[in-house]
């Protein structure tokens, strides 16, 4: 007979397994710290790691055989230490309001038949299925996605980006004024030079992630995370676009892909270009679009974003809010996680009417936080079109 304390823990596993619609985690690669004993309320800490700048001389590291090295104003190597503050998260939310807790609830009886004939056969994805506890899997996923990109977009606060910092850059390489407004002249507003363009956009962000010294990825490259409005954005260019469709298996640059396997197929298919496996058999990177420097990971799940901008539009000026897609450019070190007590788990609730239902919700301690503000550049494109191009 079936047992209700298997049943979370069967729930709780599948919150761990790797999704090809929610890559954001796995493309940012984030510095995770896990303290068991740590509970809400209290810290974990992070290290944010800086870089010396510059090298220097041969001649400036030169030493002498009468010179002292250890010396009382020497220093560590440079390291922040970031407190991320451990909170309580749970799930599902109230359909009605994202802002409200709900539960997951399933009639015992329910469980007690799919456990019959669907686990006992090891398929997990049709027991799931037949029990609706997709929802709850689909909610865990969706939500800890969307935080990766809320603190992402932090790095608007440090201002413009530029070959120094971290920060925002508008298609056009237009800043903001005093009340953060963006302004295009008509013949910008015409030519599209308010929305990203590989030629001139795309190129400026990658040089201005190498001139401040940003690492890159262990394959040499950074990445981008963005919405299909930016991807489609970046695709008007011949040469992306030829580059993109084939980003099935195995890979780009030496490369070459098999069109017919879409994006993210390697979840299913197997290790690509060093990718590790996870537990269950899926390995935890995705393939990518490669371009230019830049492994580009398209996201359904961005929120909306308006910002007041003039197009000049008949060369009437006026300010109207206009909806921006965004694009993400970052590399490694960039968000920090902080784990406490047993990582996220399913738990059930004791109020089961004499066993006749089983209710569930999703559980975790931690503390998200961006770590290297210069390490990101938010890039946004707009979406008005004048239906020219």
């Amino acid at each position: 007979m079936f047992l209700d304390s298997d049943f979370p823990k069967i729930l709780g596993a599948e919150l761990y397994r790797p999704h090809p619609a929610y890559v954001c985690e796995m493309a940012c690669e984030p510095v995770v710290v896990h303290d068991f004993t740590s509970q809400p309320g209290q810290t974990v800490q992070l290290d944010r790691y800086k870089f010396w700048g510059s090298p220097g001389t041969k001649d400036a590291r030169e030493r002498v055989a009468d010179q002292t090295i250890g010396t009382a104003n020497s220093r560590n190597i440079t390291k922040e230490k970031v407190l991320v503050v451990l909170k309580e998260y749970t799930g599902p939310a109230d359909p009605g309001d994202p802002t409200q807790p709900s539960t997951f609830k399933i009639a015992r009886e329910t469980l007690i038949t799919a456990q019959r004939l669907l686990l006992d056969t090891g398929n997990l994805n049709m027991f799931h299925q037949s029990i609706g506890s997709l929802t709850l899997l689909d909610d865990y996923r969706r939500w800890r996605d969307r935080v990766f990109l809320d603190e992402l977009s932090k790095a608007e606060a440090n201002g413009e980006a530029s070959s120094t910092q971290g920060g925002y850059y508008f298609a056009g390489g237009k800043t903001k004024d005093a009340t953060g407004r963006v302004s295009y002249t008509q013949t910008e507003s015409e030519a599209q030079i308010q929305q990203f363009s590989v030629k001139t956009d795309l190129l400026t962000v990658v040089k201005d992630l190498r001139k401040r010294n940003v690492p890159t990825f262990a394959d040499g490259l950074y990445r981008c995370i963005c919405d299909p409005v930016f991807m489609m954005h970046l695709r008007r260019d011949s040469d992306f676009r030829e580059i993109a469709r084939y980003a099935g298996n195995p890979g780009q640059g030496m490369y070459m892909g098999n069109p017919m396997l879409p994006n993210n197929t390697s979840f299913y298919q197997g290790p690509q270009a060093g990718q590790g496996f996870f537990l269950a058999g899926e390995p935890v990177m995705p393939t990518g679009v490669q371009f230019e420097g830049v492994k580009f990971y398209e996201s359904t799940n961005f929120p909306n974003k308006n910002v007041t901008a003039d197009m000049n539009i008949g060369g009437s000026s006026s300010y109207t809010s206009y909806e921006v897609a965004q694009g993400f450019f970052f590399g490694p070190q960039a968000i920090g996680v902080g784990i406490g007590g047993p990582n996220a788990q399913v738990l059930i609730n004791n109020n089961d009417d004499f066993s006749r239902f089983i209710i569930l919700i999703w559980q975790l301690y931690a503390g998200f936080e961006v770590l290297n503000k210069d390490f990101i550049t938010n890039g946004y494109s707009f979406l008005y079109d004048d239906g020219t191009l």
